[in-house]
């Protein structure tokens, strides 16, 4: 095995499933490298009587678990970081949560790491989250495994215990790519095998804990891959300077090198590399510099620059494996937020390819992702994005998904490949646009999206609007939908995910309408805000009304007037909403209608009135 040079840098994480003891490993680590002050040893030792978990003994790990929540639970929740080093190595370690819960926690400290080591209680064996943890680890490009049997004196060092668990691991992860896999007994709590060989296990002849992690080999050469410049900051501070900044992803850079922007394709050369410490012949992988380029070229944040021979990736539709991570169920269609690189952009996922059974690698057929699991998916990105696969560079091959509502951080995705059927299909352009279609008719094309619970009325409000601007000369259409479900999605039904879809195909449809020159009543329960969010974005500025029509559920109840509130109270009817699923109320509509005591003439007139004020003839 190559011996890495002097003080060279390893990031490597810990995890598994919980309590399997990776903080006190950690703890055992930075005590035996004699790296803990006489004062925070004493802090330990007072803390361990009050939280410890190990009797008269120091608890290592609360050298870890530095939240007080952790330290009461006896668990990690957050990821913790810690530095140490030996003679002949530094090293950066991430400790992750074994809960599953925190499952993200988990996949934020792989995504830096070069090396796992994933720790299995001697007494458990392999247990679902450790093949969770072991399969993320792989997606995330990692490719050396240790795979630390710890606890190992509680099972009297037995060494077929430990030959068992070993082969149970590494026949789960045959298939997960992984280049070494070294297997370790050890003790934490007593040091067996962590620093120094122990004389417990005399049947054990391979290296201990620390002497593999200073002699493991684990470089990659991210100088020898294509060039990718992220660009994450365009440096303009006078009018005689404009440089593009960002750290290299991968590859060199030279001035004088020709570099082509990946989106536009648009060519030029780099003219210097700017520094704070001044400008550099040669620029590589992991640096932080400011490109200057010859030519004017447009250049904005997100753009990628790479070599003219060896361009990324760049399309709106792609293959990739997605880590959920939400409690909030991913389902395809629904919209997100995509941050790929230094772009951010709408985002949904257009059908889910198969999920990944965790415990047997299986791939299952599936129509959500739930908190945790793991799907393959076919992405559609609200603009073509720069990208390579994962598995050939992680800077630019990740994403994240966002939710729009919560800005939580919703899933971890890793591309696969473009989807190159999408990259013959272009947007045709047609004399006639849709300003000239609605001069032609005199109409302001608006969308007027009614929503509320099944029995709010918002059938008879649309009803009555139309009639008003057919009355007064205007093109109109409604969409409604019970009508819908005759033909359009007459193969949806009514769960979440289906109800997803039906608002998706609706609003498409909507959009060529207002396109055409139309006004569009559409008329939806649409209960998720996600999708009417996702229709408004569809449509120009100004030509989505969002009208809530807020009838309370007992009038809607008291009305039935298709009888389907008798029949979901019955348990006749699933998934209908107000009953066992859920309506989430517009939080800022154009149109807020009470219908509460009020006719539905004077419920139209209000949205007429409002038509009226955005400068709609009627």
């Amino acid at each position: 095995m190559a011996a890495p040079a002097q003080h060279e840098l390893l990031r490597f994480l810990t995890c598994g499933s919980v309590d399997d003891g990776k903080s006190t490993l950690i703890g055992r680590l930075l005590y035996d490298s004699q790296l803990i002050f006489e004062d925070t040893l004493a802090t330990i030792a007072k803390d361990s009587r009050k939280h410890g978990t190990t009797g008269e003994d120091i608890d290592l790990a609360l050298l870890v678990d530095g939240l007080e929540a952790e330290r009461q639970q006896g668990i990690t929740i957050d990821v913790a970081y810690r530095f140490f080093a030996t003679p002949r190595r530094s090293f950066i370690v991430a400790d992750t949560p074994g809960h599953e819960q925190y499952t993200r926690n988990m996949a934020t400290g792989a995504s830096n790491a070069s090396l796992a080591v994933i720790l299995i209680d001697a007494r458990k064996g392999v247990l679902t989250q450790t093949r969770r943890h072991s399969f993320i680890c792989s997606l995330l490009g990692i490719r050396d495994i240790v795979v630390a049997v710890n606890k190992i004196d509680l099972v009297n060092f037995d060494e077929a215990t430990f030959d068992r668990i070993v082969g149970d691991y590494v026949t789960f992860a045959a298939e997960l790519g992984f280049r070494s896999i070294v297997p370790i007994p050890i003790s934490a709590r007593f040091g067996d095998n962590v620093t120094a060989k122990s004389g417990n296990t005399p049947w054990y002849h391979g290296p201990t804990l620390l002497a593999h992690l200073e002699g493991v080999d684990v470089s990659q050469d991210l100088s020898a891959k294509p060039f990718r410049f992220p660009v994450q900051w365009v440096n303009r501070p006078n009018l005689d300077f404009r440089g593009f900044a960002g750290t290299i992803a991968s590859g060199t850079v030279a001035p004088g090198d020709q570099v082509v922007v990946a989106a536009s394709g648009k060519a030029t050369r780099v003219a210097r590399i700017v520094t704070a410490e001044g400008d550099l012949d040669r620029a590589e992988a992991g640096q932080a510099v400011t490109l200057t380029l010859a030519d004017e070229v447009d250049v904005a944040r997100g753009d990628v620059l790479a070599r003219p021979a060896e361009r990324p990736a760049v399309a709106d539709q792609f293959a990739a494996h997605l880590l959920w991570m939400d409690e909030e169920p991913m389902l395809p269609g629904r919209g997100y937020l995509m941050r790929i690189g230094n772009v951010w952009t709408p985002c949904s996922v257009t059908s889910i390819r198969h999920r990944v059974d965790v415990n047997t690698l299986e791939q299952h057929a599936a129509r959500r992702l739930a908190l945790n699991e793991i799907g393959f998916c076919n992405f559609s990105a609200g603009q073509a994005v720069p990208f390579d696969p994962y598995e050939e560079n992680r800077a630019t091959g990740a994403f994240i998904l966002v939710d729009r509502f919560t800005n939580r951080t919703a899933g971890a995705g890793m591309i696969a490949y473009p989807l190159r059927r999408a990259s013959n299909i272009h947007q045709e352009h047609f004399t006639i646009d849709k300003a000239s279609r609605a001069a032609l008719t005199g109409n302001r094309p608006i969308v007027l999206w009614f929503t509320g619970l099944s029995g709010s009325g918002k059938s008879t409000i649309a009803n009555i609007v139309e009639q008003a601007l057919h009355r007064a000369g205007r093109a109109t259409y409604a969409l409604d939908g019970d009508n819908i479900r005759h033909g359009l999605c007459r193969d949806l039904g009514f769960t979440a995910e289906d109800r997803v879809e039906n608002i998706r195909r609706v609003g498409e449809v909507a959009k060529l309408m207002v396109d055409a020159g139309m006004i569009v009543m559409c008329s939806f329960i649409s209960p998720f805000r996600a999708e009417r969010r996702m229709v408004r974005d569809l449509l120009g500025a100004g030509e989505f009304v969002e009208v809530f029509v807020d009838t309370p559920i007992e009038d809607c109840i008291a009305r039935d007037p298709k009888g389907l509130y008798a029949k979901a109270q019955a348990g006749q009817i699933k998934n209908f909403t107000g009953i066992d699923s859920p309506y989430e109320p517009p939080e800022a509509p154009e149109l807020h209608i009470r219908t509460a005591g009020r006719a539905p003439e004077d419920c139209a007139a209000e949205v007429l009135e409002k038509l009226r004020a955005a400068g709609v003839r009627c």
